[in-house]
């Protein structure tokens, strides 16, 4: 085949490649893209052997078909993660759902969480044991904690968070109920 110029195979066979992808695709602007790009690797392929004029369809439609297939192949990779984001974002809703649903108020104060707490405050220093219960259970501030145990405001932020890292340890599998009772602002 003669080498013709871009711009004849170009309106020679730009419609007929847009719509054929067009009707896999279903997406115009992508469609338009590959039917570009499809011409231009016809083109380049053109210009590198001979062509005979017979094959120039075949192999347009060869590299339409190929292009599109790879289009839609991603596609679908893109669809099955998207997918499993989905499916995995209802499991932990669904988790999350269903541990609220098991919390049982009554549970919260069961002798468990109790035994829980009594001993890991049991384990802490006398001092940070004082500060955390003149602070969580006797609803004390930290001015008026570092004024009945003579030591600094940072001292007893010190000793809060210390026992607070213990507890939230201890109490690891009753962590949201933890929080909702021993943090105030």
């Amino acid at each position: 085949m003669r080498e013709d110029s871009f711009h004849d195979i170009y309106t020679s066979y730009y419609k007929k490649s847009f719509f054929f992808v067009q009707s896999y695709v279903h997406n115009e602007p992508v469609a338009e893209d590959i039917a570009s790009e499809s011409l231009i690797k016809l083109w380049e392929r053109m210009r590198e052997r001979n062509v005979d004029e017979a094959h120039v369809l075949p192999l347009l439609l060869t590299i339409l078909k190929n292009k599109a297939l790879d289009y839609l192949k991603h596609e679908e990779v893109k669809r099955v993660a998207i997918e499993s984001m989905a499916e995995w974002q209802q499991y932990e809703l669904d988790t999350r759902i269903s541990a609220l649903e098991a919390c049982n108020p009554e549970e919260i104060f069961s002798k468990e969480v109790q035994i829980i707490v009594n001993r890991t405050l049991k384990q802490l220093s006398e001092q940070t044991r004082r500060v955390f219960i003149l602070s969580r259970f006797e609803n004390k501030t930290n001015r008026e904690i570092a004024d009945m145990m003579h030591i600094s405001a940072k001292g007893v932020e010190y000793h809060i968070s210390k026992a607070l890292k213990a507890l939230r340890i201890a109490l690891k599998d009753y962590l949201p109920l933890f929080y909702f009772f021993l943090y105030y602002s």
